[in-house]
C-alpha cells in the first residue's frame, strides 16, 4: 500500500496559516510601551532603615522569619541579614518597598508595611534624586502609609476607577523587586473582591502579575495607563512569587489618604457587633432561601447596634440598601462610613425582614491612634480597649482589656494574639486597663520570653511573648 503523500504547496499553505494565526495572535496582545514611558517617571523607589536587637537565624528563614504558606505581606521587604553575631546586639536593618508620586507637592503613596517602625525613610526619584521623607501617616487596617517629600513639579500618575476591574482584564506593575529599580510586569486580573485573613477592610484585587519583595507599595495599571491599586501581598510557600499576587483597590487606598492627609489618622465606622458567616443549614433554620449575610453572634451591650435595636440572631443582609453577600463583606460597608453617621441595615428576624436605623460610633482604639498611624501599644502591637461589665461577669475576671487590632507581624501576631481576646495578665502581673498595660510592657525586658495570659472563647489560656 502506498502512503498518501501532502503535496508540497499544501505544506507551505498549511505552514503559511499557521504563521499567520501566530501573527494575528501576537497583535491581539497589549503592548505595555507606552504606558511604562509615561508612568514610570512617577514611581519611586522607597528604602528605610531602622535599629533592631539581632536574634540568631535558622534554616528555612527569609529575613530572619518562618515562611508558613499563608497570605501575607512581603515581611517590610527585608533582605536577609549577614551571618554573625548573637542575640541582643543592635544592628541597622534596612528594607526596600516601592511608592507612586499622587500629588506635584511630594506626597507620595505606599504600602504602611514598607514604613512601619522606620527611624529613616528615603524617596528615591526617577530622576536619580534621594529625598528624606516625613511619613504623614498610616493605617494598618489597609496597610496604606502616606509620605511627604520636600520637592514640586514632580510628574503625577493618573488614577483610575478600581471599581470597574473586570476578571481577565489586562493588568501592568512596576515597581523594584528586590531593588531592580522600575522593573515592569504584566498579567491579567484573576478576581476581585477577595478577602484575605486578617485583612477584613479590604476587597483585594486578585492578580497573575510577577510580584516580589520590594514591589510592595508599587502601583497596578490598567491598559490606559491609570493606577487602579496598589501591590501589597503575595501568597506563597517560599517567599517568592507564585502565581497569587493582590493589590489594593485605589478607590479605598485614596479614601484612606485623604482621612491621613487631613487628620494623619482614620477614621471608620463601628457598629459594635460579633459577626459569623452564615452556613446552608443556618440559613434554613432563620428561614431564608439562600446562605448570604452576616449573622449577628453578639453585641456589645453599650455599642451602637445595640443601641439601635439590633439584636443577637439577626443576620445583616443589606446596609443602606448594598447587599451583605458574606459575612466578610460588612465589615468593608460599615468601616467606609464615617463615625456618627446612620445606616439603614436591613434585618432577616424570625424569618421576617426588618429595617433599623443605626448612628455609627467610632473604632474604640480611633482616639488612641497617632499622626504616626501607630496604636496604643506601640512595643506589643496591639490596640485594646476597656471591656465592660457584662463582659467581666461572663468571664468571672475583676479586670482585662479586649484586644481590637494586632500588627501585622509584631511581637503580639508572633505571639499569635488575635482581635476578641481578652488580656488579664502579663509577666504575672494584673492588667485592668489600657493605661495600665502600657505602664506594664514599657517596664518589661527584651531579653527573655514573657507569658501572657488571656481569654479566647470564653476559655484561658497563655502564650508566650519576646518583646523587642
Amino acid at each position: 500500500m502506498k502512503r498518501s503523500v501532502l503535496p508540497s504547496t499544501l505544506w507551505l499553505c498549511i505552514v503559511a496559516l499557521l504563521m499567520m494565526g501566530q501573527s494575528a495572535f501576537a497583535q491581539n496582545l497589549p503592548d505595555f510601551t507606552e504606558l511604562v514611558e509615561d508612568a514610570a517617571p512617577g514611581v519611586v523607589n522607597i528604602s528605610t532603615s531602622r535599629t533592631v536587637q539581632r536574634s540568631s537565624g535558622s534554616a528555612g528563614q527569609f529575613g530572619g522569619q518562618d515562611i508558613p504558606e499563608i497570605f501575607r505581606h512581603f515581611f517590610g521587604d527585608s533582605f536577609p541579614m549577614p551571618p554573625g553575631g548573637g542575640q541582643g546586639r543592635s544592628e541597622e536593618r534596612q528594607s526596600l518597598g516601592s511608592g507612586f508620586v499622587i500629588s506635584a507637592d511630594g506626597y507620595v503613596l505606599t504600602n504602611a508595611h514598607v514604613v512601619q517602625d522606620a527611624d529613616e525613610i528615603l524617596v528615591r526619584l526617577n530622576d536619580r534624586r534621594e529625598l528624606p521623607a516625613e511619613l504623614i501617616g498610616s493605617d494598618t487596617q489597609t496597610d496604606i502609609a502616606l509620605l511627604k517629600i520636600d520637592a514640586n513639579d514632580l510628574p503625577v500618575l493618573n488614577l483610575g476607577n478600581s471599581d470597574e476591574l473586570k476578571v481577565g482584564e489586562w493588568v501592568a506593575a512596576i515597581g523594584s523587586p528586590f531593588g531592580f529599580d522600575h522593573s515592569v510586569t504584566a498579567g491579567i486580573v484573576s478576581a476581585i473582591n477577595r478577602t484575605l485573613p486578617r485583612d477584613a477592610y479590604v476587597p483585594f484585587i486578585q492578580t497573575d502579575v510577577a510580584i516580589n519583595p520590594g514591589n510592595s507599595g508599587g502601583p497596578l495599571f490598567n491598559l490606559q495607563g491609570e493606577v487602579v491599586g496598589i501591590n501589597s501581598q503575595i501568597f506563597t510557600r517560599s517567599g517568592g512569587f507564585m502565581g497569587l499576587s493582590f493589590a489594593i483597590p485605589i478607590n479605598v487606598a485614596m479614601g484612606v489618604a485623604d482621612q491621613l492627609r487631613e487628620e494623619g489618622h482614620v477614621n471608620r465606622g463601628w457598629l459594635g457587633v460579633m459577626i459569623q458567616p452564615v452556613s446552608r443549614d443556618l440559613a434554613e433554620s432563620f428561614g431564608m432561601s439562600e446562605a448570604i449575610g452576616a449573622l449577628v453572634a453578639d453585641l456589645d451591650p453599650e455599642g451602637p447596634a445595640a443601641q439601635g435595636g439590633l439584636q443577637a440572631g439577626d443576620v445583616i443582609v443589606e446596609v443602606n440598601g448594598e447587599e451583605v453577600d458574606r459575612s466578610s463583606t460588612l465589615p468593608r460597608l460599615i468601616g467606609r462610613v464615617a463615625p456618627g453617621s446612620e445606616v439603614e441595615l436591613t434585618l432577616m428576624r424570625d424569618g421576617e425582614q426588618v429595617s433599623e436605623t443605626v448612628e455609627l460610633g467610632s473604632w474604640p482604639d480611633a482616639e488612641g491612634a497617632s499622626a504616626s498611624g501607630s496604636n496604643n501599644q506601640v512595643r506589643l502591637g496591639v490596640a485594646v480597649a476597656e471591656i465592660d461589665e457584662a463582659t467581666r461577669e461572663r468571664l468571672n475576671i475583676s479586670g482585662g482589656v479586649e484586644v481590637r487590632q494586632v500588627e501585622p507581624e509584631s511581637v503580639a501576631a508572633q505571639a499569635g494574639l488575635r482581635p476578641g481576646d481578652v488580656l488579664v495578665s502579663i509577666d504575672h502581673r494584673s492588667v485592668s486597663s489600657a493605661d495600665e498595660l502600657m505602664r506594664i510592657v514599657e517596664e518589661l525586658p527584651s531579653d527573655r520570653a514573657i507569658p501572657l495570659r488571656l481569654y479566647r472563647d470564653g476559655r484561658s489560656l497563655f502564650v508566650a511573648l519576646r518583646l523587642e
